[in-house]
């Protein structure tokens, strides 16, 4: 990759703002003639300069026009330079999996398939990406890459129901966050094109086993729509599973982002906030009306992506986590005619009949959190899949907590504490597989090991959900993937250090 070179000059301006332009040149038409531009660039807005990058090869200076910024607008455009060139630079190196070029069996396995029976000493065979056959008898073709596993054990991939990883780098270091669009309504927002392959954490995530997830946009009151994506991949079109999975929308109570400032969303009474929902809905099926009366009635993106929702395509994933939140959502989304997914479900298990009525599923927002009400039990959060269960709901559990993206990896975790606290181990495992699978609508492709999905798997040396265990191996689509990640590097750098040290 070739480096990148910016070269500008400051100087002070009589209006007390400063200047930024091309090193040399007195004005944006002077510079541009003497580089020998074939076209001159007309001057952008005021107080909205750009910047040309160009290879440090290069014999031609970076062009910034000549127009006058504010001095404590300053600070922002060094932020994004310096963000640009640190993203190229830090990009996690490790290479994508190839695609699989020939039929692949992993034999002498213990085969957990979720969807059925344990297979122990079996075969699982996948090629061009998709799952055979697997049992005890499994005909190898000719051809194919054996590979003797030796007892270890073979799992479908870990699958995470609500993170951003992908949107976030580093949680505390705003330019890297990259959540959530100004404004209270953005039905219109796509998480997947703004998910970076490159981020240093997708590696790390995928090393403990999750290879699946769901990235969603989150803050304002419709934040936008969500994507279920593959931990690997040159860009977000390959890592794309899903592309629109859902819709995500924030009840009253959570109206405000984790990382938002928007005062105006907080001081909003809830009945203003379900008024103004309901009058988006009603906007969106009028434009609807309007657009199948006169096919030339202008477009709008926002209407139009609401209209999947409408259409009882696209679930919506309501945030909410107390009583009469889940109440006022479930009678929200019963009037409109949508579907819902609800995240959070804190009190779910409170009105667990209702919620079995409207066959609404359940996403846990992370195992870890802490009782949200003082008369609370204090293992309240632990037990909660336990009791979601026992009351019937179909629910699943996300590692969604205060550290966000950085943390998904310890997704198998919240599940081995929800077992600790009362569920099933079965169902434990089943809750961060074959579960989310089916709540997000994919489970025709991943979720649990059959013949026919798709060959996204992981190979460890025992129990995924307990901390001592190690992945050894991950396939997605049938391409292996690289498990290397910044914390083993990390790790074998200190340890050769150490080593060099003596005793």
């Amino acid at each position: 990759m070739n480096s990148v070179m910016v070269i500008f000059t400051i100087t002070k301006a009589k209006s007390k703002s400063i200047q930024i332009g091309t090193e040399g040149n007195k004005g944006n038409e002077e510079g541009q003639k003497k580089m020998k531009l074939k076209h001159i660039v007309p001057p952008p807005p005021p107080f909205s300069p750009f910047v040309t990058f160009v290879p440090s090869c290069s014999k031609t200076l970076a062009c910034i026009p000549m127009t006058p910024i504010p001095m404590k607008n300053i600070p922002s455009l060094f932020s994004i330079v310096c963000l640009l060139l640190t993203t190229t630079a830090f990009a996690n190196p490790e290479v994508p999996g190839k695609p699989q070029e020939k039929p692949i069996a992993l034999t002498n396995a213990v085969i957990h398939p979720v969807s059925g029976d344990v297979i122990d000493r079996g075969t699982i065979l996948f090629d061009k990406g998709k799952i055979v056959a697997l049992g005890k008898e499994v005909a190898i073709p000719e051809g194919a890459e054996k590979i003797d596993l030796d007892g270890k054990h073979v799992y479908p991939s870990l699958f995470d129901a609500w993170t951003d990883i992908g949107l976030v780098e580093i949680n505390s270091v705003r330019a890297t966050v990259d959540v959530q669009e100004s404004g209270q309504f953005n039905p219109n927002v796509k998480a997947i094109v703004a998910v970076n392959p490159d981020s240093e954490i997708i590696p790390v995530t995928r090393s403990n086993g999750v290879l699946l997830a769901l990235t969603a946009p989150h803050g304002g009151l419709i934040s936008g729509k969500s994507a279920v994506i593959q931990l690997d991949g040159w860009t977000w079109e390959e890592m794309a599973l899903l592309p629109e999975a859902a819709m995500h929308l924030e009840w009253p109570r959570a109206a405000r982002g984790r990382n938002s400032d928007d005062e105006e969303a907080s001081a909003t009474k809830p009945d203003e906030v379900v008024t103004k929902l309901r009058e988006t809905f009603a906007d969106a099926r009028a434009y609807a009306a309007s657009r199948n009366a006169d096919p030339n009635y202008p477009l709008d993106a926002r209407w139009e992506a609401l209209q999947p929702v409408l259409a009882g395509k696209l679930p919506v994933v309501i945030h909410a986590d107390e009583l009469i939140a889940i109440q006022a959502a479930v009678a929200f989304a019963d009037q409109e005619k949508v579907k819902v997914i609800l995240h959070g479900g804190y009190d779910a298990p409170r009105c667990a009949s209702l919620l079995k009525k409207h066959n609404i599923p359940v996403v846990v927002a992370g195992v870890y959190r802490v009782p949200r009400r003082r008369g609370d039990d204090y293992d309240a959060p632990y037990s909660l899949p336990a009791r979601l269960h026992e009351a019937g709901i179909k629910f699943c559990i996300s590692s969604a907590g205060r550290f966000g993206a950085s943390n998904v990896r310890n997704l198998p975790y919240h599940a081995a504490t929800a077992a600790a606290y009362g569920l099933a181990e079965s169902e434990a495992l089943r809750s961060v597989t074959l579960s989310p699978a089916e709540i997000l609508g994919v489970a025709d492709r991943v979720g649990s090991l059959a013949a026919g999905k798709d060959a996204t798997l992981i190979v460890t040396s025992g129990d995924p959900l307990e901390t001592p265990t190690q992945v050894t191996a991950a396939f997605i689509q049938g391409r292996q993937v690289d498990l290397t990640d910044r914390h083993k590097r990390l790790w074998k750098k200190y340890e050769e250090k150490y080593k060099r040290q003596g005793p």
